[in-house]
């Protein structure tokens, strides 16, 4: 099979952000036939103040000419209506904490995107990622980012070794200044663009208005943690453990001014238990518990002594993982803060990423 660049037919994402802009570039410049997809993922609201879909593909399009690539156009609302968004709702009704961007990621960029980009013609797909990834006569391995602050392997520990078989990370190497200061010599118009937060293809929009749009709102009390009722909430769904904001509790007669933290959502009795201290015992966990988890490629030999992270931004967490009956059971080396269910709990042997699974259950 000829190794030569220029026979290699590479889609991008191209989301109309920086990132993505200078992955498309560093493949042109790397002698890759590159094309470029702009997904619509999200119907709704299309109108509303928080929608930047429209942008994003003016933004999309400026890159795609200026770049000198064809710029094809998709729209997968449907399906990330059916495989991210009803699972996520599901979620939040049950009580839970999502995180939609690691089923986006399975489902939509590196499955219904790949899919697709296959059916173009594409040898390649490339996202503007901060991940790498290493082949080996052992397959391939997702490993984290140079740029340990940009590090997103934590979003992709449920894609697959066969979804990655046919996934280029242009951004691997390079630290997010870097990035735009290419994107700025390039005189790409995203160089300064601001980075996207929020729900996946969602975008930035008041969590609370938006959820309550889909969800019906159940109030209740608002109890410490001694069983006193001190205030109320508009919804369990609106709240997350080892939250402080947004909890509407002012002055508690008799209690210290420290910060309220949610420390237990008591789903039976539609009741949101606070506490006061950022480190309070009730926020603290030992151990979790997952049914499932999706390992990128092998199963390792159990019990696993490695790390996890338990969100996005933690720093690796040395753990012990073991096989128990239905479920796995993930054993901390110190106390967790705000083990979340819904949450994805990551594992990595030091740069490598093994993949996750949703956090079931936690444990003092």
């Amino acid at each position: 099979m000829t190794t030569d660049p220029s026979t290699r037919r590479v889609i991008v994402g191209l989301s109309g952000g920086v990132d993505s802009s200078v992955a498309a570039y560093l493949l042109l410049q790397q002698g890759y036939a590159v094309e470029g997809l702009f997904m619509k993922n999200w119907e709704e609201d299309d109108q509303s103040e928080y929608c930047t879909a429209q942008q994003d593909l003016d933004d999309a399009r400026q890159v795609a000419e200026q770049l000198g690539i064809k710029l094809h156009q998709a729209n997968f609302s449907a399906e990330y209506w059916d495989n991210v968004f009803a699972h996520f709702l599901a979620e939040y009704e049950a009580g839970r904490t999502p995180n939609p961007d690691v089923l986006c990621n399975r489902e939509i960029k590196f499955k219904v995107f790949q899919d697709y980009a296959q059916m173009l013609g594409a040898d390649y797909i490339a996202t503007g990622h901060y991940a790498r990834l290493k082949v080996s006569d052992e397959g391939v391995r997702l490993l984290k980012a140079a740029d340990r602050n940009k590090d997103q392997s934590y979003f992709l520990q449920s894609v697959s070794a066969a979804q990655l078989e046919s996934v280029m990370f242009p951004l691997g190497e390079l630290t997010k200044p870097e990035v735009r200061l290419i994107a700025q010599e390039q005189g790409l118009g995203t160089y300064d663009k601001k980075d996207s937060t929020g729900i996946c293809f969602i975008g930035e929009r008041r969590f609370k208005d938006f959820l309550q749009d889909y969800l019906p709102a159940s109030p209740g009390i608002i109890e410490n943690d001694t069983g006193r009722a001190i205030g109320k909430h508009e919804g369990l769904m609106y709240h997350t453990l080892g939250q402080r904001q947004g909890l509407g509790i002012g002055g508690v007669k008799g209690a210290s001014e420290e910060p309220w933290y949610v420390v237990e959502k008591d789903l039976v009795r539609n009741v949101l238990v606070v506490a006061q201290g950022n480190q309070h015992p009730r926020m603290q966990s030992t151990s979790l518990t997952c049914k499932q988890i999706h390992w990128i490629g092998e199963e390792p030999a159990l019990p696993f002594n490695g790390s996890a992270k338990v969100r996005y931004r933690q720093a690796d967490q040395q753990c012990q993982l073991v096989r128990e009956a239905d479920h796995y059971r993930v054993n901390f080396a110190a106390s967790q803060r705000a083990v979340t269910p819904g949450q994805w709990v990551c594992f990595y042997a030091d740069d490598w990423c093994l993949g996750g699974g949703v956090i079931d259950d936690h444990f003092a």
